[in-house]
């Protein structure tokens, strides 16, 4: 499988996304659910700490990734659902961390939404991988 980013532009950079990613050759797809800042039991943990639910959701998505034989690596696609977008902008370091440690710069989308689907969640994050 290869990914080829495609970014016309360099302001995206700063950001830690790309505009699109080209795949070839790939031979299965990942679709993943939304994955917040939640327990094992499915919890939320870390309310109105939006650092920590970040993580925490980045967390629980490279768990579901593992488990199917993925990384961030193989993301090819990110989008971001919060109740706070300006919280969100500002822990970007957070989200660019991470994506950077894996080399992963995916196309996404930021929605700033009402709000999630327990109370006390702030972002959820979806994703599509390839390999």
């Amino acid at each position: 499988m290869e990914q080829r980013k495609i970014n016309p532009w360099k302001w995206q950079d700063q950001y830690g996304f790309s505009q699109g990613i080209e795949v070839t050759n790939a031979s299965r797809v990942l679709y993943c659910a939304g994955q917040a800042s939640v327990d094992d039991a499915g919890k939320p943990v870390h309310v109105g700490d939006m650092r920590k639910q970040i993580d925490q959701a980045f967390q629980n998505l490279e768990t579901v990734l593992k488990a199917s034989g993925y990384g961030l690596a193989n993301v090819v696609r990110l989008n971001y659902y919060t109740t706070d977008v300006e919280a969100f902008l500002a822990a970007g370091d957070v989200v660019g961390g991470r994506l950077g440690a894996a080399q992963s710069q995916p196309p996404g989308t930021l929605l700033g939404v009402a709000k999630l689907a327990f109370p006390g969640l702030m972002i959820e994050i979806e994703a599509t991988a390839v390999k």
